[in-house]
């Protein structure tokens, strides 16, 4: 029973310590077809109700695993695109160092309104074309996008 109870110690200790050094968060994006059988599916599987809820997006901050996971109003269902978020200025800077050293070409997005929110964010496919998005988030917004441009090209390289 000791031996039990001091796992559960060290495990504990251990997630309080990730829980403060560990600021990345993985991001996920999919476009779904029906927003509120996707959001009720979600919000089971996730056992949380999203963060956001617009009526073309909504988006669930999981500690556990650490994801931001989101899904978008689209013609076409599927992965959208993947990404990583940064917590602050730094670890963008850190993140944007790596897709630099990935040798693709870089979209740089810098400052912009997208999925409700304000970020800095660039972008990247990998060699399989998968669209990777590398953001830091510093706001919320009341619109998906700046115009009605971006709304259609917002979370995405095209």
């Amino acid at each position: 029973m000791l031996r039990l109870f001091k796992s559960l110690q060290v495990y504990r200790e251990r997630k309080n310590q990730l829980t403060e050094t560990e600021m990345k968060r993985f991001h996920v994006n999919v476009s779904v077809t029906a927003m509120e059988p996707s959001v009720a599916f979600y919000s089971a599987l996730f056992g949380n109700a999203p963060t956001v809820l617009k009526k073309d997006y909504a988006k669930w901050m999981l500690e556990d695993p650490r994801v931001n996971f989101a899904i978008s109003l689209k013609p076409v269902a599927g992965v959208e695109h993947l990404g990583i978020q940064a917590e602050n200025g730094e670890e963008l800077q850190e993140v944007y160092n790596r897709l630099k050293e990935a040798k693709e070409s870089i979209r740089e997005e810098g400052k912009t309104t997208c999925c409700y929110a304000h970020s800095e964010k660039s972008w990247i496919k990998d060699l399989q074309g998968i669209e990777w998005e590398a953001f830091y988030t510093f706001g919320e917004s009341t619109v998906y996008g700046e115009s009605l441009m971006e709304e259609k090209t917002c979370c995405s390289l095209t």
